[in-house]
Order: C-alpha cells, then structure tokens, then sequence
C-alpha cells in the first residue's frame, strides 16, 4: 500500500480568492499527474493569511466560498483525489458544491476552518479549535473555536488511509491530536501559516516530533510561504516518522509541491520524502528579508525601490538585500551629502553602488540646509545648534526621497534598525520617511553580522561582497555634526542590544537586568528612551518581522504611560 501526498507549499495573496484558487488547482492537477492522491494546502490558503478585519466582512466570506466551489468543480474529474482547502468559513455546509454559499453570516459563527474535497463535494469539514491570541496572532477576534474532530479516508482500496486533520495551534496541544487517534486517524496531517522568525523551523520541529510521539502516529506538516506586509512565511514543510525521526523536509522560503510517500508496513505508516539539509540561521534571515520585500513590492503593485544611500552600514544593508530580491534595475539609490559628510562615506558609497550596478545619483542638501537656517535665524537667534539642525538635514533628505517616489512610482525603503527605532536614534519625517522598513526588527549587532555573511555568501548570483569593508568597520555615524559617531549618544551596541534583547524582546525587568551587571545608569537610561519614543515607533513603516517580539503586532504599549520597571 502507498497514498502518494503532496503538500502544495504556495505563496498565496491575502484577498485574491480567485488566483489562490488557480494556484490550488493547477498545484492539484500536476500532482494528480505525478501519481498523488491527497493534497494539502496551507491554513487559510483559499484567501491568504492573515486577512485581519476582512473576515469581518460578509462579502469576504462569501468570495471564499465562491472561491472553493471553484477548486470543487475544477478538480470534480480526478477520480480518487482528495484535497485539503483551508478556509475561513461562517458555519456548517452541507457535502454539495453549491451548499457552501454562506447563508447569513450574521446568525452564523466565522471558523478557520479546512474542507476536505473530492470529486466536486466537500467530504468532510474542520474548524481550528486552538486559536493563538498571542505576538502577532489575534484570532479570536475573527474566529470562534472549533469542536469537532476530522478524521478523513484518502486514497483508494487498500491504498487509503485514514487522516486526522489539525490546523496549526492544534498540534502545539496534546488533545486535538489524541482526539483524531481516537477517532481512527493512522496518519496526522497539519496545515499551517505559522509566521516566520529566526529559529522558529527547528522550534516547530521540535514541538511535532513530541506530537507523534505522544500519538505514535506520522505526520505531514503543510506550511505557507510567502511575505505578507510585516510577516514572512517560510515554507519549510516536513513529515515525521511516529518515533519523531524526519522522514522529509521541504526547501524554505520558496514555493514548492513537497511529495511524502505513505507507505504501510503490517500495522504501521511509513514516511518517505525528500530531505533538505538544516540551514544556519542568517541564511534564514537573508532569505526572510528577500522575500518580504518581493512580495511586498510584488503584491502592491510597486515598479521598484529607492533608498537613500549614505555610504553606512544600515543603508548598505538594504541594498544588498533590496538587488538581491528585486534586481538591480529595480533598485535607485541617493546620495544626499550635507556640510558633515565625510569623504570616506561618498567614496564608499560609490563602490557600493557600483558593485550592485545600480542607479547612483547625488543630490547636495546643503542649499537646502543653509535656507532652512536662514529663515530660521530670526526664531534661533541666541541658541546654540543642537539635534533641531541635525533633524532639519534628515527630513530635507525625507523630502527629497518621497519627491523621487511620488514623480517615479518607486518605494522608498528606509534604513533604520531596531536599536534605532527602540531608543529614538531616527528622526520623524526625516530618516523615517518611507513606505517599507527593511531593517525594522534587527538590532545593529544583527546589522553587522549579516553585512559579513552576505560579503561570504551570494545566496541569489547578484555579485560577491556588495559591501566595502570599511563601511563594516568603520564607527556607525549619523553626520549630522562633525565628529559624530552613535557612541556618543548612545551605549555601545553590544551593550544596548543585550538591554533590548532583554527588556524589550523577553520582557525582564529593569531590577533582574540590574541583578545581571548591567550599569543602572545606563539600563534606566535605555527602558526611559524606549519608553519615551513610543509616539515616534506609531509613525513609522511597517517592516519585516524576522525575531520573535517585533515592534508592530508583537508591541502594543500605551503612549501615555508612567509604569517603571
């Protein structure tokens, strides 16, 4: 006995109902072709995740039905095919294609649901019972949990098998999976739309192989790929023998028909798949950051990017992984130097540009500078220059920026890091002006560290060491005095980054970082910047999403607060 599965691992786009659809049934007819006979598709395939507020509309709900009555009458003429449809639905369907019209969503409760299809009828139907309300997932604002459990025959004759269908945070809980045994499943198969962050594919490893061990049943583990605004999916699907050992594991973030054999020994179901090796984890987050800003582009419509490039490491960052997901056509970069810029950052940031082939052009603010002065002068006269100046400089370059995107069409993808965007190290309107924050979740001792993998590795063919050296080792500055470098603001990274890693991203106090060695001083002073700058993080960007608190979804603190600690 052998049931061929096939996992359609899809870069879906929230909204578009009826190209999922496509996707769905072209996936099934080619691995209808290679000999499966069960499909899966990822968590809310049918309309993309996440949909947020969309599922509240009656109008969405309907076009997802309408979307897998499509998938049922397209695939209703392969005999013997089952496939797996997640959906969000708005109750109880009957087993007709034309039964899956919603009726009245407004008596009727919305479920993250799956449909099990075959033949142009829906066979069996499941709603997630487990709904995460946790970092970036909100689920039970959209949905209410399911009941029930769905075990399904795939297959034919003696090739069928008998599958238990989770969703995602099912299978982070024993009861879901105990029950699709007790019901009769031989085999588990979870769909998932679980958002990437860095370590999160050997996380979710880890979490299934104690599942089948505590069901002594294999499993399919079906994930979504793609970028979707702040999050990143990365594919990644796997099955697991019963014992817990990998049977295979698909290839990440890139779409993918991942094939797992099913094959019964006496009593037992056996995997067999393909494996790809283990990946280090800033392969991970290069791809990560590629994807999200692809799809960002891609999926919005936008003709390309441009950056301000400034001959620092933040910006060369950007454009390396900007070339890598888009292409060096795609990409246009400005140079804006003001009376504090340094030669060294001019001549570098030519090289960088020029390894990347991309467009460099380099546009002077300082006539800019000198007016805003001018006309300030009346209103400054007896103060001294402070960081009021040095934001006049950031936001003339905002304003140049934005005056390139709204004449040409492309995206102006910002610059600034999380250490930056927790502290205040960024000025409104100015170095935050931009559509997309490429950078937003990594700290700078991140930055560097991936600035020297992406010199030692050419992961997409776009040219070997795109970043001069110096740009890596030279002292961060901002230039906007002479002389100044960010240690003259801020703490060294090293010691602000382990401050932030701890009190924003693992939530410990301001006592336990002291009760560590931390200075006082400087962890009272770092807590008092991330708090005091909430106001500006409201302004910003959304960007990728790539550890496991981001601030976006994953941070929802008050403006107004006076809590210490």
């Amino acid at each position: 006995m052998t049931l061929k599965i096939c996992v359609a691992q899809l870069n879906y786009c929230v909204g578009d109902m009826p190209g999922n659809a496509q996707k769905i049934i072209a996936a099934a007819r080619s691995a209808y072709q290679d000999g499966a006979r069960l499909v899966l598709t990822p968590e809310l395939a049918i309309c993309g995740y996440a949909a947020e507020d969309l599922f509240l509309r009656t109008s969405f709900i309907q076009a997802c039905d309408d979307a897998v009555n499509l998938v049922a009458r397209e695939l209703a003429g392969l005999k013997g095919l089952t496939v797996v449809v997640g959906t969000p639905t708005s109750g109880d369907a009957d087993s007709s294609v034309t039964g899956l019209r919603t009726k009245s969503l407004a008596v009727q409760q919305r479920h993250n649901a799956a449909r099990v299809l075959r033949e142009g009828h829906v066979v069996a139907s499941y709603a997630k019972r487990e709904l995460p309300n946790y970092q970036v997932f909100d689920e039970r604002r959209y949905f209410a949990p399911g009941e029930g459990v769905c075990v399904f025959d795939a297959g034919e004759g003696d090739d069928a098998v008998k599958v238990g269908l989770l969703i995602c945070e099912d299978a982070w809980f024993e009861a879901p999976a105990q029950l699709a045994r007790q019901a009769g499943a031989e085999l588990l198969a979870v769909i998932n739309a679980s958002p990437f962050h860095v370590g999160k594919g050997n996380e979710r490893e880890l979490m299934m192989q104690s599942r089948v061990r505590a069901t002594s049943l294999p499993m399919v583990y079906a994930h979504l790929v793609g970028g979707q605004d702040e999050i990143v999916f990365e594919g990644h699907s796997f099955a697991l023998q019963a014992d817990g050992e990998l049977a295979g594991r698909a290839v990440s973030f890139k779409e993918k028909l991942f094939f797992v054999q099913a094959q019964r020994a006496q009593a037992a179901i056996k995997l067999v798949a393909d494996t790809v090796p283990q990946r280090s984890p800033e392969a991970d987050l290069w791809d990560a950051l590629v994807l999200g800003v692809r799809d960002y582009l891609g999926k919005n419509g936008f003709p390309g990017a441009i950056l301000g490039l400034s001959g620092g490491i933040d910006s060369a960052l950007v454009l390396a992984i900007a070339v890598d997901a888009l292409g060096a056509d795609k990409v246009r970069t400005v140079m804006m130097p003001s009376p504090y810029t340094a030669d060294i950052s001019w001549i570098d940031a030519r090289e960088m540009a020029e390894r990347m082939q991309v467009r460099y052009d380099e546009i002077s603010i300082v006539p800019q500078f000198e007016a805003f002065k001018a006309s300030l002068a009346g209103e400054f006269a007896g103060l001294k220059e402070d960081t009021t100046e040095e934001n006049i400089q950031a936001r003339i370059r905002g304003v140049f920026l934005m005056a390139l995107s709204n004449k040409f069409g492309a995206i102006v993808l910002t610059t600034g890091n999380k250490s930056e965007m927790a502290t205040g190290y960024c000025t409104l309107y100015g170095d935050m002006a931009g559509g997309f924050a490429v950078i937003k979740d990594l700290l700078k001792t991140t930055v560097f560290k991936l600035a020297r993998w992406r010199n030692e590795n050419d992961p997409y063919g776009t040219g070997s060491q795109p970043i001069p050296e110096r740009i890596i080792t030279r002292p961060p500055s901002a230039e906007l005095r002479a002389d100044q470098t960010d240690q003259d603001s801020l703490p060294p990274y090293e010691v602000l980054d382990a401050i932030l890693q701890r009190y924003m991203e693992n939530d410990e106090s301001i006592d336990s970082l002291i009760a560590e060695g931390f200075d006082r001083a400087v962890v009272e002073r770092v807590t008092q910047l991330i708090k005091v700058n909430e106001y500006k993080r409201r302004q910003a960007p959304i960007g990728i999403r790539v550890s496991h608190r981001s601030f976006g979804k994953d941070w929802r603190y008050p403006v107004t607060n006076k809590f210490r600690a």
